[in-house]
């Protein structure tokens, strides 16, 4: 992948070449990647004139008139947001930037608001988005470089101290790690719980490999996350693969089993921008006719199909432009598609590590699993002639599965016949276990 190649995919297993591992539930991974979120903060509004300054004003796209945008995004917005993704089934990831262009900390208080506010607005985020949405920092401000001994951001204002640009070259894992550990601790602080990153702008995009390395090191420290995973790239046009990439997979034989995933999104913000720009629009995703878009030509070939927008966008200072959009794009998509399935990118994580990692081969009629990782809805396809009974073997445990009448009836434990494919659904246990296909 162009620009990603200084990353170690790390330990590979044995794989039966005759055995297929499809997408979860024989179906296509979607769903929405929201940056610059946090509470009540409406970030574009106190960082805009931080990016301006950094810039010394030479910049023109961070002269937009800042100072009429409201200073928050309302939590009444948030409920009505995520009550209708609750509705739909929409999943994804959604940021709490920790320290948001330093205002505040949400662990602490954002001066502005009232301690009570800040509380209600952490517990909404618990209650009405964590269900469906995986919770990341957005590194600790989004704008300064904050000095981890002071806690105060560096008094150099120039892109050489900004999250989002050349802070990170040249620096090392530990460094990161360090930096990256401090955003989980707030959010930690505050309550919430994290298994991956998202990175502001530029971070990272000369410290690839320290950046992937530094995730796994500080998400498993902070949070203790199994597989701790992290979102730096997107691709929104072209046939550069937008799968989930697992690196520095380590210690796939023993007790500690060890990687990280990297999360790729495949559309631009194209639901208003961070900044108030004028929007995409729907067509951008999947036109009006269904038949094209960014989202119908990576769910067609079968790959994980993120789309990416901003908080700030999708609110566009009250004037909701984003949210309309996507929800357009949510209807197209489900009139369009029958074989979708949401997912956090925390479960797509766990897929795909569990996708790569497992060791598969034939046992006689069997198949013979040695994972690394557990998996809820791990779906493999092979060979068999006629009809047979399925049933999963894992130590003393025996359980039959359900025969359905096609793939897209598959549910954990469930299994289907067409021709001499025979396709499983499986809640994949961690270790050994046996698939047995019986007449």
């Amino acid at each position: 992948m162009p620009g990603l190649s200084a990353q170690e995919a790390g330990q590979r297993p044995a794989r039966d070449p005759g055995v297929a591992v499809l997408n979860p539930r024989a179906r296509v991974p979607v769903g929405l990647i929201i940056d610059d979120s946090t509470c009540l903060v409406n970030l574009n509004r106190f960082a805009m004139p931080q990016f301006a300054e950094a810039w010394g004003n030479r910049e023109r796209v961070y002269a937009r008139p800042w100072r009429d945008w409201p200073v928050e995004i309302p939590d009444r917005f948030v409920r009505q947001f995520g009550e209708w993704c609750a509705e739909r089934g929409v999943k994804g990831k959604y940021s709490i930037v920790p320290y948001p262009a330093c205002v505040g900390r949400v662990d602490r208080m954002l001066p502005g608001w009232t301690q009570r506010e800040l509380k209600e607005s952490l517990d909404l985020v618990r209650t009405v988005m964590a269900p469906n949405w995986d919770i990341h920092p957005e590194l600790i401000t989004h704008t300064r470089v904050l000095d981890l001994k002071t806690g105060q951001p560096y008094p150099e204002l120039s892109p050489r101290f900004m999250e989002n640009w050349d802070w990170t070259t040249g620096r090392s894992v530990s460094e990161l790690a360090d930096y990256l550990a401090y955003a989980l601790n707030i959010l930690k602080s505050a309550g919430l719980s994290c298994e991956g990153i998202t990175t502001p702008g530029g971070f990272g995009n000369r410290a690839r490999p320290q950046l992937a390395q530094a995730t796994l090191e500080s998400v498993r420290s902070v949070f203790g996350a199994e597989i701790p995973h992290y979102f730096r790239d997107l691709y929104d046009q072209g046939d550069t693969s937008v799968a989930p990439r697992v690196e520095y997979a380590s210690g796939l034989e023993g007790r500690d089993p060890r990687c990280v995933v990297s999360i790729i999104g495949c559309t631009g913000d194209w639901t208003g921008g961070w900044d108030n720009t004028p929007p995409g629009g729907a067509d951008k995703f999947i036109s009006a006719d269904l038949q094209s878009g960014r989202m119908v030509e990576v769910i067609q070939r079968g790959e994980p199909a993120l789309m990416v927008a901003h908080w700030t966008g999708i609110y566009w200072n009250g004037q909701e432009l984003g949210f309309k959009i996507f929800q357009e794009v949510v209807r197209r998509l489900h009139a369009r598609f029958d074989h979708l399935i949401w997912m956090k990118l925390g479960e797509l994580a766990r897929y795909w590590a569990a996708r790569e990692l497992t060791v598969i081969r034939r046992d006689g009629e069997a198949l013979a699993f040695q994972a690394p990782f557990a998996c809820p809805d791990f779906t493999v396809q092979t060979t068999a002639a006629g009809p047979r009974q399925a049933c999963l073997i894992a130590g003393r445990q025996r359980t039959d599965l359900k025969q359905v009448d096609g793939p897209l009836k598959l549910t954990p434990g469930a299994w289907c016949l067409a021709g001499d494919k025979i396709t499983a659904c499986l809640a994949l246990p961690v270790g050994a276990s046996r698939l047995e296909w019986r007449p």
